[in-house]
């Protein structure tokens, strides 16, 4: 796949969307360096103003729209951290924001949403189901839909991230991302792979929620079944004819699961060794660099911390889970 068009919107997006959005800290973990006997650095994505990634394709997707659809008003969906990002990119851009959820989101992350002043509308159903609703109302509504990774803007927003792991750190060895719909491990992969050729990219999904990896096995999207799981952010069946999909077969060169068990004693690591409380779907990277680890001893590699967005029950539900 020629990934040139992709990683020339992914440097317009790196232009555009500052300041809105932050270069966040590319920092070396001791901890996990000793542990696991690597050179561990950690993005530290967490400490966007939104507590997450998504806050950089929603941002690139509003600033891409006319000033005619930022007035008419945007439609997404989102099981909390992308609603979140686009709630506040829209109140940056004078542009109304409403977002499309399902009940089981956290709510938390749904106050968070409200506080931007972007307004919910409840789907019963699977976050696909939410997305769909959106897409149709959108269209019924004249208004732009903001896509949480279904969308290349949106992908190449998302891509600014490997940008910066670029500039901060060009001789990694490897990058390890968690994967949902693709869109966060489809932007950076495709910025490491023309700016960093030889470093890896390696994709994590949680065993509970495989939607992806499962579809590259098949070589088609495909639906899967999903179970709780503390990565509640990357879970979500992948949307038919999602741009994401040949992007993700193209740049992802390894493809791991973990256990919930896994996960939260990544989660642990991570509050022990950095004093950072990050939600499900950051441990899961650093669960699969934790699993993978004797096959890249000596070498330098990255994890994604994606999020802090977790619930303070939630979280402690992974420390007793994550054990002694």
């Amino acid at each position: 796949m020629d990934l040139a068009p992709l990683f020339a919107r992914i440097e317009e997006a790196d232009r555009g969307i500052r300041p809105q959005v932050i270069e966040t800290p590319l920092d070396r973990s001791r901890m996990l360096s000793d542990e696991l006997g690597a050179d561990v650095w950690l993005k530290a994505d967490h400490l966007q103003p939104t507590g997450t990634f998504k806050i950089r394709g929603a941002t690139n997707k509003i600033r891409t729209l006319t000033d005619a659809e930022r007035a008419r008003g945007v439609l997404t969906a989102s099981t909390g951290n992308h609603g979140l990002g686009a709630a506040r990119a829209g109140a940056l851009a004078g542009c109304p924001v409403t977002v499309y959820v399902v009940p089981s989101a956290p709510a938390a992350k749904l106050a968070a949403i409200r506080s931007f002043g972007a307004e919910l509308v409840f789907v019963e159903g699977a976050p696909l189901d939410a997305e769909l609703e959106a897409r149709r109302q959108a269209k019924v509504q004249g208004k732009a839909y903001v896509a949480p990774y279904n969308d290349i803007e949106t992908m190449a927003g998302q891509g600014t991230l490997g940008i910066e792991l670029a500039r901060q750190a060009p001789d990694l060895d490897a990058v390890f991302v968690c994967v949902g719909g693709g869109g966060l491990i489809g932007g950076v992969g495709a910025a490491i792979k023309t700016l960093s050729p030889q470093t890896r990219i390696v994709g994590v999904w949680p065993e509970a929620s495989t939607c992806m990896r499962d579809s590259i096995a098949a070589g088609e999207i495909v639906a899967t079944p999903e179970r709780e799981t503390l990565s509640e952010a990357s879970t979500g069946a992948v949307e038919p004819g999602s741009v994401t999909f040949p992007v993700c077969r193209a740049v992802i060169d390894e493809m791991l699961t973990v256990s919930e068990v896994e996960i939260a004693r990544a989660m642990r690591r991570i509050a022990i060794g950095e004093r950072w409380m990050v939600e499900g779907a950051a441990g899961v990277a650093v669960a699969g660099l934790v699993q993978a680890a004797e096959r890249y001893r000596g070498q330098k590699v990255a994890a994604v911390l994606c999020g802090r967005n977790i619930a303070l029950d939630l979280f402690q539900q992974a420390m007793r889970l994550a054990g002694d």
